[in-house]
């Protein structure tokens, strides 16, 4: 059990991270806001224009809270 809830904790933080790293990233926000929309969508998951600026600022609040 404590193998498997490292594993979590691991993958959780390489996601936030690559995510981080995307809202970051030297690329207009809109175009980052687009990859991430696109990239959710072919997995199945569809957001609205809202949805996603929530998505986008709540990520942020939690980058800044560390």
């Amino acid at each position: 059990m404590k193998g498997l809830n490292f594993l979590a904790a691991f993958v959780g933080g390489a996601a936030l991270g690559a995510v981080a790293g995307l809202l970051f990233a030297p690329e207009k926000g809109a175009d980052t806001r687009e990859r991430i929309a696109a990239a959710l969508r072919k997995r199945g998951i569809k957001l609205t224009r809202e949805d996603m600026n929530g998505l986008v600022d709540d990520i942020a609040e939690e980058l800044q809270g560390e």
